[in-house]
């Protein structure tokens, strides 16, 4: 039987930073990946000639950890189309155009709207998203859901919709009465300020030449032979003194073990000892947001010549958020037009039980609420399919019910004998986000080289 200093279960994000970090340090690294491909819940696929980021796609300013691998790895940035007005449909259905950051809404919903950015902001300043059940009012944030939270904040319909379009659909993925305050105020302290959050020209500022779903792959290049795909990990035995990892009926063994896997997917593999307790009710406390990424590709840019961005929000429409997704100009696909929207938590629900070909027609008549007509007719029409993918589960990641915060948060981050685990789920700064998987995964390499990065 062979033995590894470290055996890395996942080549996502988390999983291949830790493998390289550690290779680097001059461990002997195995990764073993169920997927036939590297990346996880990233991916680039070839449509009609044209290239389309199913996964995660933008890289924003904060993104540190993110942004220094991606020079570390020779990889190039290019900025978002932004240029021209951007749109808001309103509840009665009509597209609204403006400029800047404040949405066109009537002047007492604005000031509502900028108060509790003020609020949340406030909240925030008092986090380490790192140690988010630390928070000075963290066990009242975690015992009410965020739609709780926001009824008590103001009486102003319209001001709660647009909150809860930021923190629910747009970025959990959840409905807003199903996560605590606590966690609305961690997603916005992740990222510096729920003020960054609403800001889509910070939080989605660049993309990746080629696609994000090239730092996966150039890390799985540079670790060669070190990872090994369609292999599927069933069981890992540990004591003490190292483990041994069962995949595909072979047997390696390991002085050290990393799941890089999302919460939910631990309970896939049998341990033996099995977990304490508290670390299975923590994972079954963790659930999957779910969206549907649309992109839909035009014979050419049409909102361009129109004067608009491609940037719209519509709290009442199905689909609530979209943007101008067409690839670097040296790309394929750059000639022509792509916009991208997104389809969240219960309406998701809705038109995921829908034929392909009615879920096709409602968002494309979504669509067509912000930019008309000539919405309706894409060349090219591109879904996602977290949501019917086992190993991946749903979208953007997991995230604790209401009160598990609190109850369990820091156990996510609490190794068993030999085994870590970790993934862009249980990130702080980055949660969610690729950045906080790049953050994880050289955290995990740092502990396991012995430095002191372990969440108390």
């Amino acid at each position: 039987m062979k033995i590894y200093d470290t055996v890395i279960v996942g080549a996502g994000v988390t999983g291949l930073t830790a493998a390289w970090r550690l290779t680097q340090a001059g461990q002997d690294v195995l990764v073993l990946e169920a997927r036939d491909r590297t990346g996880g819940r990233l991916r680039t696929e070839d449509h009609n000639g044209s290239e389309f980021e199913i996964g995660g796609q933008w890289v924003s300013p904060d993104q540190e950890a993110l942004i220094g691998l991606v020079a570390e790895l020779g990889l190039e940035t290019y900025s978002r189309y932004r240029s021209g007005e951007s749109l808001y449909v309103d509840r009665s259905g009509a597209a609204r155009r403006f400029t800047g950051e404040d949405l066109p809404v009537e002047e007492q919903t604005a000031k509502e709207i900028d108060r509790i950015i003020g609020v949340i902001d406030e909240l925030a300043e008092l986090m380490d998203p790192d140690r988010p059940w630390e928070h000075p009012q963290a066990a009242a944030l975690d015992r009410v859901s965020f739609a709780q939270w926001l009824d008590a904040q103001t009486d102003d319909q319209e001001a709660r919709d647009n909150i809860a379009l930021y923190l629910g659909p747009a970025m959990l993925t959840k409905p807003i009465w199903s996560f605590s305050a606590l966690t609305a105020v961690l997603m916005s302290a992740s990222a510096g300020s729920f003020t960054h959050l609403v800001d889509a020209d910070f939080i989605l500022d660049k993309r990746v030449v080629g696609g994000l779903a090239s730092v996966p792959s150039a890390l799985a290049e540079r670790l060669g032979d070190k990872v090994r795909l369609s292999s599927d990990v069933t069981h890992v035995a540990w004591s003490d003194s190292g483990a041994v990892v069962t995949v595909d009926g072979e047997q390696v063994g390991a002085t050290s073990v990393v799941l890089a896997l999302p919460p939910t997917h631990v309970r896939r593999i049998r341990i033996d000892p099995e977990l304490p307790a508290e670390h299975r009710h923590a994972r079954e406390h963790q659930s999957f947001g779910l969206v549907i990424k649309v992109q839909a590709e035009y014979d050419t840019p049409f909102w361009r010549s129109g004067g608009l961005s491609g940037t719209g929000f519509g709290p009442w429409q199905l689909v609530h958020e979209v943007y101008d997704n067409t690839p670097h100009p040296t790309g394929p696909g750059a000639a022509t037009g792509t916009i991208v929207g997104f389809v969240s938590d219960v309406n998701a629900d809705e038109v995921g039980r829908l034929s392909d070909d009615e879920r096709r027609a409602r968002i494309l008549a979504s669509l067509a609420a912000y930019f008309g007509e000539e919405a309706l007719t894409p060349r090219t029409y591109v879904e996602s399919d977290w949501q019917h993918q086992e190993l991946t589960g749903g979208a953007y990641a997991t995230s604790f019910d209401v009160g598990s915060l609190t109850r369990y948060g820091a156990k996510l981050h609490e190794p068993v004998g030999p085994i870590r685990f970790g993934s862009s789920d249980i990130a702080g700064h980055g949660f969610q986000h690729v950045d906080g998987a790049v953050r994880i995964g050289t955290r995990l390499a740092e502990q396991i080289l012995g430095h002191s990065s372990t969440v108390q």
